[in-house]
Order: C-alpha cells, then sequence, then structure tokens
C-alpha cells in the first residue's frame, strides 16, 4: 500500500526551502492577547481648554446620549460634542467642579463644587438655578425623569456629611435629609426610583418611590480613606449595582420579592419585604480603581498600579507628585468572576505625576446596551472616556476591521482569515486577508492546508491558473487537485492535464487520480497526454491497482476499450461482463478465461459456451489448467464441462474421462446420469475411480455396461444389500442366467428371499423360487408374502381377462363404424344446386339441422375428368352438369337418375309423388333407420343409399 502524505503535503523538493530562514535560536515571544478596546485622544476643542499653559485641568465628566460635560478645577462646565468640540460652556463654580450629572433626556446639567453651590442648567433655554449648601459638595445626582417631572428632583452630598434630597413644591423647592452622621458623602447615582450613595460606612440604596431604605452593603476592610481614593459606583441595568472601592468590587442585585412579608436581612440588617438583595458577584483586585463600567456581561475597569515601595503615601495628598514615578494607568476587561480578558496600559500625558484620584472614568450609553457572541449591536456600542487632569481619551471595542488588522500585524493570517469568513469588514480587507493567508500556508510548507483553503479564497477567481502551476512548480501540485474547480470558472485544458499527470506520477496519489478521473467532466481535457504519461509505468513497481484502472478510465475515455478490457480483467472488475457486453468485446475473452471465471464463473460459463466459435472449449481448459496456482482451476473446470455437457453432450466429449473424475469430487449425485448419457469415456477408467471414490451404483452402472452383470449384481448384493435394485437390474438385463444367479446368491439370505418373493410376479415363478429354498430356513413373513403372492396372481389374472373383454368389444364396435361409413354416399354438386338444397332445407321447419359432409363448391366435370359413368344411365358424368352421388362401394349417380330409382321402387311399395331434391336424402330402403343410431354429427347424405348394393342386399 502507498504512504499515506503528510499533513503539510508531499515530500520532495521545494524552492522556498533554499530562501533564506530566521534564526531557529531566537526565542519565541510570549503569545500578545488581543486587546478588546480601542483608544484616541479626544480632539476637537479638548486640547486647547486642557493645554498646559492654561493652567486649568479637567476634574469629572458626565456623558449623555446626546452631549458631553467636562469639569475642570476652575469651576467651569464644558459641554462638548462627541468629536470634543465645544458647544457651550457655564461659568457655574468659583472652584473645582466634584462631580456632573445629566437626566436621562440629556437637557440638563446638574453640577457640584468645592464651593459649596450646586448649579443645574438647561442646554436649551436659558433655565438656571443655583443652590448653596455652604460645605463643598462631591456628588449629585438628577432625577432620570428630571424634564418630564414637576417635582423637580435631584440629590446631592458632600463634606457635611448629608444627604439633601431636594423636591419643588408649590412654595417652591425643599430639601430632606435622607441620611446623616456617617461622614461626608463620597458618590451618589440615582436609577429608575433608586438611589445609592457611598460615605465612609459603605454603600446604601434607597427607593424613592417608596420612601424606604433597602440595604446597605459595607465598605470594604482595608480600603484607603475616601478622600484619597474615591468610591465608584454605576448602575448596570435597572436591577444591577456595581461597587467598585479600593481593590473591591461588588455587584449587587435588587429585585422585586415574591414572598412578601417575609423579614430578609443583609449584613444583619433589616431590609424591606418588598424587595431582594443579594450580592452576585464580589472579588477583590490588585490594583486601584481609579473607575468602573459596564461592558455587556462584563466590567471595564480603570486601574491605578501602585508603587510598592511607596504604600499609603500614594495617597497622602491630592497634589501631583513631583517624583515622576507613577506607572501608566490600564483600562482592564474583566468577567465577574475576575478572568482578565484584556489589559490596556493607556500613555496619558503626565501620568508620571498623577494619583488614583486624578483619574475617571464615564461611558455612554447609559442603559440599552447590547453585547452577544462578542458583538456589540451597531446602535449600541459603548464608549467610555478616561478623564485625566489634561488628557480626555476615548475608549471604544474594537470593530471587524480592527481585529483584522490587528491579526494580521502579528501574522496570524488563519485567525484573520475566519474572521473575513463571516462577512464583516471592507472587501479590499478581505481581498488582502486570503492572499496573505495563502501565502503564509505555502511559506510555512502547509501545502495541503493551502489546498484545502483555495476553494474558499479563489472562489470564482480568475487567478486559479497562476496557483495551479505555482504548486506545480512547487512539486505540491497533487494535494490541490481535488480541489480545482471544472467550472466557474473553467480552467484551459493544460491546467486539467498537468493536474492529473502531477497524481499519474506520485504513487501515493493514484486513488486521488482515478477518483478525479472519474468526477471530472471528461470535455475538460485530453486523455492522450495523460495516458502517454501512465504507460512507461506499467512495467514498473510504482503501477498500483488504482493507477491501472485510471489507465482503463482514461482508455474508455480515449475509445480504446480493447486495451481497456485487458486491464480491467487484470483488475478482476465485477462489472466487466457487461462492459463485454456494453462493447462488443467477445473477441478479446480468448485470452481472459482464468479472470472471467474467477470474477463471476457463473456469467462466465454461458459467455464461454455461446461464443465456441471465438474460444473451443479445448482453449478454455488449458488456459484453465494453466492458472492451477491462482485458483481452484479443477472447480472451474467442473463447472464449465457440467454447463456444456448439458447444452451439447458431444461439444467436450474429448474430456469426458477428466469429467468423471470431476463429477466424483464435485458433484457425485450427478456422475450416474452422466455415465448413462456420455459414450465417449473409457470404461476402465472410469471403474477405477468409482471403485477409489466407493461409488457402488456407478460401478454397478459401468460393470453392466461393460458385460460384467455378475460382478455387478454381486456388487448390488454385497456391498449395497438392495435387493430390488437387484431385482431391476436383472430386469433391465433380460439374462435368465442373471436370474438363475440372483437366487442363488440370495438362498443363504432370508430377508432377501422374502423380497425376491415379493418381486417375482411378472419376473418369475414363485413355485420355483419356494422350491429352490433350503429346508429349515426361516424366511421372515413367509406366509403374509405368500398370501401376497397367490393375491397378486389372481388380479393379473383377473385384469388380463378384463382386457381381452374390453378389446373385443373395442374391435367388434369399429367394425360395425366402419361397415356404416362405406355405406355413406358422397354429395357432390354445383354451387346453384348447393344453394337451392339449402334454401329448401331452411323451409322445413319440422326437419332438424344436420352438417353435411359432402365436398362443396366443387364442379361436377372436375370431379369426372377420369371418365366415370352413372350406374344407372351409363352416360358419363362430363356429359351431363348435375350433381352425382358417389359411394365407398365404387357406385356413382346422377342426381336424377337416383331420384327416379328410389321413386319406382316406392311405388312398387306404397304410392308415392316424386320427391323433390330436397326429399331426396331422407329415403331409406324398407325404412330402414338403422343410422338413428349413429352418432349426431350424421348428416343427410348419410341416409341415402346405393340402388345397386340395396337390390342386390333385398
Amino acid at each position: 500500500m502507498s504512504p499515506k502524505p503528510s499533513e503539510n503535503g508531499i515530500e520532495g523538493d521545494d524552492e522556498r526551502e533554499e530562501e533564506s530562514e530566521e534564526d531557529n535560536s531566537d526565542e519565541e515571544e510570549e503569545e500578545e492577547e488581543e486587546p478588546r478596546l480601542k483608544y484616541q485622544r479626544m480632539g476637537g476643542s479638548v486640547p486647547t481648554l486642557l493645554q498646559s499653559d492654561s493652567g486649568d485641568a479637567a476634574s469629572c465628566i458626565a456623558v449623555s446620549e446626546r452631549m458631553i460635560a467636562l469639569g475642570t478645577h476652575s469651576g467651569s462646565v464644558h459641554i462638548l460634542d462627541f468629536l470634543g468640540n465645544q458647544v457651550k460652556e457655564f461659568i457655574a463654580h468659583t472652584a473645582a467642579v466634584n462631580d456632573l450629572c445629566f437626566d436621562i433626556e440629556g437637557e440638563y446639567i446638574g453640577s457640584c463644587s468645592d464651593d459649596g453651590s450646586v448649579v443645574i442648567n438647561s442646554l436649551f433655554t436659558e433655565e438656571r438655578l443655583k443652590f448653596e449648601y455652604h460645605r463643598p459638595m462631591k456628588a449629585i445626582a438628577l432625577d432620570p425623569d428630571y424634564v418630564r417631572k414637576a417635582s423637580r428632583r435631584f440629590v446631592t452630598g458632600g463634606l457635611a456629611g448629608h444627604l439633601y434630597y431636594n423636591v419643588k413644591k408649590w412654595i417652591g423647592y425643599r430639601d430632606q435629609v435622607l441620611h446623616s452622621g456617617e461622614g461626608p458623602i463620597h458618590s451618589v447615582k440615582w436609577r429608575n426610583s433608586l438611589i445609592a450613595w457611598a460615605n465612609d460606612a459603605g454603600v446604601k440604596v434607597y427607593d424613592a418611590a417608596n420612601d424606604q431604605r433597602l440595604t446597605f452593603i459595607e465598605r470594604p476592610r482595608g480600603s484607603p480613606r475616601p478622600e484619597l481614593l474615591l468610591p465608584h459606583l454605576v448602575w448596570q441595568d435597572d436591577n444591577l449595582l456595581v461597587i467598585g472601592w479600593g481593590t473591591s468590587i461588588k455587584i449587587v442585585s435588587i429585585r422585586n420579592n415574591q414572598n412578601r412579608g417575609a423579614n430578609v436581612t443583609y449584613n444583619h440588617l433589616q431590609m424591606s419585604s418588598l424587595n431582594k438583595v443579594d450580592v452576585v458577584a464580589s472579588f477583590q483586585t490588585s490594583y486601584y480603581i481609579s473607575g468602573i463600567a459596564p461592558f455587556g456581561d462584563s466590567l471595564v475597569i480603570l486601574a491605578y498600579i501602585p508603587v510598592e515601595e511607596d504604600g499609603e503615601k500614594d495617597f497622602s495628598s491630592t497634589v501631583p507628585s513631583r517624583q515622576g514615578n507613577a506607572q501608566r494607568p490600564e483600562v482592564r476587561v474583566v468577567t465577574r468572576n475576575n478572568d482578565e480578558l484584556s489589559t490596556d496600559a493607556l500613555p496619558i500625558h503626565g501620568f508620571e505625576h498623577y494619583k488614583a484620584k486624578d483619574y475617571s472614568l464615564a461611558h455612554a450609553p447609559l442603559s440599552g446596551s447590547s453585547y452577544s457572541g462578542g458583538q456589540w449591536a451597531a446602535v449600541s456600542e459603548p464608549l467610555y472616556y478616561i478623564v485625566s487632569p489634561k488628557d480626555v481619551v476615548i475608549a471604544k471595542p474594537r470593530d471587524t476591521e480592527d481585529h483584522i488588522s490587528w491579526l494580521l500585524q502579528h501574522g496570524w493570517h488563519e485567525k484573520a482569515l475566519e474572521a473575513v469568513e463571516t462577512g464583516q469588514g471592507q472587501s479590499e480587507l478581505h481581498e488582502e486577508v486570503k492572499l496573505k493567508y495563502l501565502d503564509s500556508l505555502l511559506v510555512e510548507h502547509k501545502y495541503a492546508e493551502a489546498a484545502s483553503r483555495c476553494p474558499k479564497l479563489l472562489r470564482g477567481s480568475a487567478s486559479w491558473e497562476r496557483w495551479v502551476f505555482h504548486f506545480a512548480h512547487l512539486r505540491q501540485l497533487p494535494v490541490l487537485v481535488p480541489y480545482i474547480p471544472t467550472e466557474n470558472p473553467r480552467l484551459r485544458d493544460t491546467a486539467y492535464e498537468v493536474a492529473l499527470v502531477a497524481l499519474a506520477t506520485n504513487p501515493s496519489f493514484h486513488k486521488d487520480l482515478l477518483s478525479i478521473i472519474r468526477t471530472w467532466p471528461r470535455d475538460i481535457y485530453s486523455a492522450s497526454p495523460v495516458i502517454s504519461a501512465i504507460e512507461p509505468q506499467l512495467n514498473t513497481s510504482s503501477a498500483t491497482d488504482a493507477l491501472k484502472e485510471a489507465l482503463a478510465e482514461l482508455y474508455v475515455i480515449d475509445g480504446q476499450y480493447e486495451k481497456a478490457f485487458s486491464l480491467y480483467a487484470d483488475l478482476m472488475k465485477p462489472d466487466l461482463f457487461d462492459f463485454i457486453d456494453k462493447h462488443n468485446l467477445h473477441d478479446g475473452i480468448r485470452e481472459k478465461v482464468a479472470q472471467l471465471m474467477m470474477i463471476d464463473c457463473k456469467r462466465a460459463i454461458p459467455l464461454f459456451i455461446q461464443h465456441r466459435d471465438i474460444i473451443s472449449s479445448s482453449d478454455v481448459v488449458s488456459q484453465l489448467m494453466a492458472a492451477k496456482t491462482k485458483c481452484d482451476y479443477r472447480h472451474f473446470l467442473h463447472l464449465y464441462l457440467h454447463s456444456l455437457f448439458e447444452s451439447n453432450p458431444h461439444a467436450g466429449r474429448d474430456f469426458h474421462d477428466m469429467q468423471v473424475e470431476l463429477y466424483a469430487d464435485y458433484d457425485p449425485k450427478m456422475l450416474l446420469p452422466f455415465l448413462r448419457s456420455s459414450q465417449h469415456y473409457t470404461l476402465e477408467k472410469a471403474h477405477e475411480i468409482c471403485v477409489r471414490r466407493g461409488l457402488l451404483k456407478e460401478q454397478v452402472f459401468i460393470l453392466g455396461r461393460m458385460g460384467n452383470a455378475k460382478q455387478a449384481l454381486t456388487v448390488i448384493i454385497n456391498k449395497l444389500g438392495d435387493i430390488e435394485e437387484a431385482i431391476e437390474f436383472v430386469s433391465n438385463q433380460h439374462d435368465d442366467d442373471l436370474w438363475e444367479e440372483l437366487i442363488k446368491q440370495c438362498m443363504n439370505k432370508p430377508e432377501m428371499v422374502g423380497v425376491l418373493l415379493e418381486h417375482t410376479v411378472g419376473n418369475l415363478d414363485p413355485l420355483y423360487i419356494v422350491n429352490r429354498v433350503p429346508n429349515g430356513l426361516e424366511i421372515p413373513r413367509l406366509r403374509d408374502r405368500l398370501v401376497k403372492i397367490i393375491t397378486d396372481y389372481r388380479t393379473e389374472t383377473s385384469l388380463r381377462h378384463g382386457c381381452n373383454d374390453i378389446l373385443k368389444a373395442d374391435c367388434v364396435n369399429l367394425l360395425i363404424k366402419c361397415y356404416k361409413e362405406a355405406r355413406r354416399a358422397i354429395y357432390l354438386g354445383n354451387e346453384e344446386d348447393e344453394s337451392h338444397n339449402k334454401s329448401d332445407k331452411k323451409d322445413k321447419a319440422s326437419r332438424p339441422a344436420k352438417r353435411s359432409v359432402s365436398v362443396r363448391t366443387m364442379e361436377v366435370k372436375s370431379k369426372s375428368r377420369c371418365g366415370a359413368r352413372c350406374c344407372i344411365c351409363f352416360d358419363p358424368f362430363s356429359i351431363q352438369d348435375v350433381a352425382i352421388y358417389a359411394f365407398f362401394c365404387c357406385h356413382a349417380y346422377h342426381e336424377t337418375c337416383l331420384s327416379d330409382s328410389i321413386i319406382s321402387i316406392s311405388r312398387q311399395t306404397k304410392p308415392a309423388t316424386r320427391p323433390s331434391q330436397g326429399d331426396l336424402p331422407y329415403y331409406s330402403e324398407n325404412g330402414d333407420n338403422d343410422d338413428h343410431d349413429d352418432d349426431d354429427d350424421s348428416v343427410d347424405d348419410a341416409r341415402v343409399r346405393c340402388i345397386l348394393c340395396t337390390t342386390a342386399a333385398s
């Protein structure tokens, strides 16, 4: 069996191996993880607003679905579009802006500052509200429905430790303290009716719709002081609150409690029975959290990596460090189980001098983002804004083209192709990926994989021929052949012929060559060049069965059916006989007897017998005997000679001696019929074979044919022990001496004597056998057998007498019938008389219809050429053109003469009128009605009697 090609193609020279290769001693770089986000600095007006010489710096940011608000340390609020262009500017405060918040419609922006004021500005009107709290305010959250509701609610808090709930009433705006006494308020977020805020103790959630506090989440132990690293709150959806504080992240689920009325506690505090609060995820990080936002089912974390040797002093002051040893901030995408999906270090301007509190993170859209299967919905792709004092960086998920470009940059062409096959990205990028991927596989000697990719990469491309010859140049064309298209596009004939020759010259691909020849259309290439390339290999060691069969298929395509038949016969193809009949190749069977018999002897034998004029029986026998080492030639000889004998017993007479031995070995039951039918075998040889095989009945037959009947009888009696067969054998020989021998040999065997007595009737005299029985010999059932003999004898005698009586009666009846037939007349009339007689008979209703036995439509002249005369008028019949009555007594009369004679005789007995021609057949001498006893088929003419014979008799 030929070796199977390796996955990388076939072994052989490759010119690419001569090209320079990289040094194998270089260590492979660790596989780089692809980022999930891509980044760009916000342009527009931002670089101008935050330039170093301006002295201003960004402090916070808020994002709505319409625009962006950027707060600065100078107290200004800049309204920007998504490209960074300034739309509006509010000089809202005299100190640093600590927090910003849009309503859900993006029509109002609220800000709070260290100057103790809270300002709410309308973006599209001149409406402006300012509230003074006289202490630095650190957090603000507008009611999401601020623009829709007249209550104009918002919550705010700061260093005073009070969380103010401001509501517009009919007498004006009123503040309500929702919570106080646990330290400054560091962060507050409002979602639907739920308000979450963080103070020094932890995070609390309040339900504004039901005016109930829902839960409390304790501040993580070991977290930095809030004034050094703020806690971060973000609502992932209506029910999930994400808390990032220090190095701890918790995700809290708040949903309606189905078992209302039950008291549920969390962290040892009583919660409302209307809601159920669960911490669905919680984990620690190795970095400080400067911002957090949802990323589908995962999280985006703005991570600050502290310097280990500095420890707590990194957070000792909000003043930028002059040492310049801070690390780059990182954006990490993690799962809820803290499995990192990607990590990106950001090149923030001046990052060396910034602390964790100097960074902030905001995202948009705030709700409704759809992330499934690694892809964002087009209308809800999130944007993330990383803010540092002098820089704003926008992060957004990488799209398919980014992914493909990154894969190509890192040499991962296969992954890039998989991304292309999803049908996304620009068409130009698709073509680039396909070509680079295919070329990269060839460079890496992955020929088989490159070939398997070609149908997709080159689908419908006109460059197919170039790649075919390129594979051929690399001596790797066989791996590409199964994928070469035969249409759309159809290549030139030369490309297909080169491909087939490449398969034929490599034994490992001979089976593929056969498969390709069977599947490719025959009109796309010429078979002659391929045949010329294969024929020299037939007598070499590389000639496999698959190659021979492929060559036979090519012969068929080229119309060389005789050569194809020769190869098919050597390959023992089961459908060879159909091929012979289809192309009328019966002349070719002369040299392929053994092969045809081995393929299907049941079809080969009738073929040989039918075409004995092409191949004689001696040729068949000689070829089968010559193939004794390849097959069971004797069995094939037996089957062939047996069928030949059945079709023509004399056709294979020269091999009947051989056939005797073959029958004895393969079909002993058919030997005896063969011995009886054939006259062309040697009796002595046949007898010797039967003796050697122990075939007794055959021995008996051969001995009988040889004339040695007594020895045959001895075999029957002594070896077969079948007295009935012995009796039948002796009966067929008609030899009295043989009967005597049978009786003699049976006398000492009482049972055989009894059987012999039963079969003597008709053959021997039982009394003779009884007299020959020795005295005292006990014969089983002798009495019953004697009674049977007597009974059979009487029955035989009775049957003989009965048969004799029946024979005599039959003779008498037949003589009477013969006599009556001889008395009947034959009517010879012309056509007019006959028609006249028929019309007369139809008029007589009382007369039964009779079947005439006379000869019809015969003219008188044609019946009387011999010169016969009427026995009454002695005129020749040829004179008068009248009908004639002829009798078996050799008398003949004119109809008129016979009629007159009947009238004259009738007058002697009684007066009568002249009978008409119609009455003539009913005349009977002396009223003779003997014919009434005749058969039903008697006719009227049979009642007419010869006048001369009747007169003489009377």
